[in-house]
């Protein structure tokens, strides 16, 4: 018998100064069985930093289709415009990303992350609609600690930074970003 999904509910509310974006998000997301509470919450976090006005970023299958990143948001014609992966995707399905989507951001959490990013930036350094930004292992695994399957987040941004706070605690998360480079 196949295992399912387990199902979280968040309000999400982002104040992101750096963009001037403030709003609340009732969202319900899926965690595959495969998947940790970090990976969940890191999710969560992409979605609160790249979220816009109009609110057509959507979780996708994610781990379930891999033919499909965590996030994305289409247009009206089906067309990807953002592609958004976590974690540490192979250069192979970022270059294949970057064919499909305007815009494609890579949030990279783990241990692993300085290690991933020797072996793939020289071979992803021409794509010029990627972005990839990397937070603190010790900060993303404190992040998975806040998982709660109904929880009420805060995520305040400003100057890269992301403060993640909720009843079980709060996380500060430097957003680093990794290419294009500063």
């Amino acid at each position: 018998m196949a295992l399912r999904a387990t199902v979280f509910k968040a309000d999400l509310h982002v104040a992101d100064n750096d963009r001037g974006y403030y709003a609340s998000h009732a969202l319900t997301v899926a965690r595959h069985p495969s998947e940790t509470d970090e990976r969940l919450m890191v999710r969560l976090l992409a979605y609160a930093l790249w979220v816009q006005a109009d609110e057509r970023l959507v979780f996708t299958r994610g781990l379930s289709d891999t033919d499909e990143p965590a996030l994305w948001q289409l247009d009206l014609t089906g067309a990807v415009e953002q592609w958004i992966e976590v974690g540490l995707p192979d250069e192979r399905r970022l270059l294949k990303a970057c064919g499909r989507a305007g815009q494609v951001m890579v949030l990279a959490y783990g241990r692993g992350v300085d290690l991933w990013w020797a072996g793939v930036r020289n071979k992803v350094a021409r794509a010029a609609n990627l972005q990839v930004y990397c937070l603190d292992a010790d900060a993303s695994r404190a992040l998975g600690e806040l998982a709660q399957r109904n929880m009420s987040l805060s995520v305040n941004v400003t100057d890269r930074n992301a403060w993640v706070s909720c009843d079980r605690g709060d996380v500060s998360l430097d957003v680093h970003r990794l290419h294009p480079a500063d």
